[in-house]
């Protein structure tokens, strides 16, 4: 292979098949260093395309190297592949520290380099003050970050992330975001799922889209920005005091609607501008000291935005 090729990540004609269920078909990538978001309704193919290329699953057809090196080369493939799962699963009674700290020794280093690492990866994703406490007392975001802190702690060429924004509230998105920045300028591939289009459109230098199984469009997917001021974003907060945030929402030009959930534990927002909506969210947060759970894209509004990329974007190949 050239130097050039050896930079890429390529799937050459790359189907997954269980038993009689497509995962993928016939898929062909050639991944350039940068952000690249892989965007599509669930089930689409998303986590199948990641397993992949991490190696923890091997294709029924076709052939994949990520930067020159066969998944099928565990001992290679790890020391420069990072992966954040969309799932937690953390050994039970340790810490932040003592979870990254023992996934380095695995990986060969001494106690000195795994400690260090451990810290440094840690405070790149702003857990300091939570490293010495058990994962099992952490918040959603909090346990969010320390996957994502375990993913880069070894500084791989390579991160795979699924929904790596899933669980943030706004300003650790905010913060998140700028990590993936900056890890990108270094020179790095950042694979990443989101539901969350609007910061697909903004933070990604390349975009696939993926339905059922096939890969339908891929580079610049134009008109993301401009179906989402067509179609009102939906968005869901799970939060304390509801009914203070839905009514410091409710007067900002970028809401359309506002509507308390059922159990009265959380709101529903529609807005046409979700950037100065999750500006706007970030200012009322801080300014009436709430606690935010979580901020999710309600799914039938994001299915209704696929099915119009989908269409409007090719067919299956």
């Amino acid at each position: 292979m050239t130097a050039h090729s050896d930079s890429r990540i390529a799937f050459e004609n790359v189907s997954k098949f269980y038993g009689e269920v497509l995962g993928v078909n016939r898929v062909q990538l050639s991944i350039e260093p940068g952000i690249t978001s892989l965007v599509g309704p669930n089930g689409s193919g998303k986590t199948t395309l990641m397993n992949l290329m991490t190696g923890l699953l091997r294709p029924t057809d076709g052939r994949i190297r990520v930067r020159g090196i066969a998944p099928d080369d565990p001992e290679r493939l790890f020391k420069i592949v990072g992966y954040c799962t969309q799932h937690d699963t953390f050994p039970r009674g340790l810490t932040g520290f003592q979870f990254l700290s023992s996934y380095l020794l695995v990986h060969g280093l001494s106690r000195e380099q795994a400690h260090g690492l451990a810290m440094a990866a840690i405070e790149r994703v702003r857990l300091n003050d939570a490293a010495h406490r058990k994962i099992a007392a952490y918040s959603k975001g909090m346990r969010q970050r320390i996957k994502l802190a375990q993913a880069i702690c070894h500084d791989p060429s390579v991160l795979v992330l699924d929904e790596p924004l899933n669980g943030l509230d706004p300003m650790a998105r905010a913060e998140t975001i700028d990590l993936f920045r900056e890890l990108a300028t270094e020179g790095k591939h950042l694979i990443l799922s989101s539901h969350i289009l609007h910061e697909v459109d903004l933070i990604s230098d390349s975009v696939i889209l993926l339905n059922e199984g096939y890969v339908v469009a891929e580079g610049d997917i134009r008109g993301v920005r401009s179906e989402m001021e067509s179609h009102p974003l939906q968005i869901f907060i799970r939060c304390e005091k509801p009914e203070v945030l839905a009514a410091k929402v409710f007067a900002q030009d970028a809401v359309v609607e506002v509507r308390i959930h059922d159990d009265r534990r959380g709101l529903l927002v529609s807005t046409r501008n979700p950037d100065s909506f999750y500006l706007l969210l970030n200012q009322i947060v801080l300014a009436e000291d709430l606690e935010i759970e979580h901020v999710t894209p309600a799914d039938e509004n994001v299915q209704a935005v696929y099915r119009y990329l989908i269409g409007g974007n090719g067919e299956k190949r």
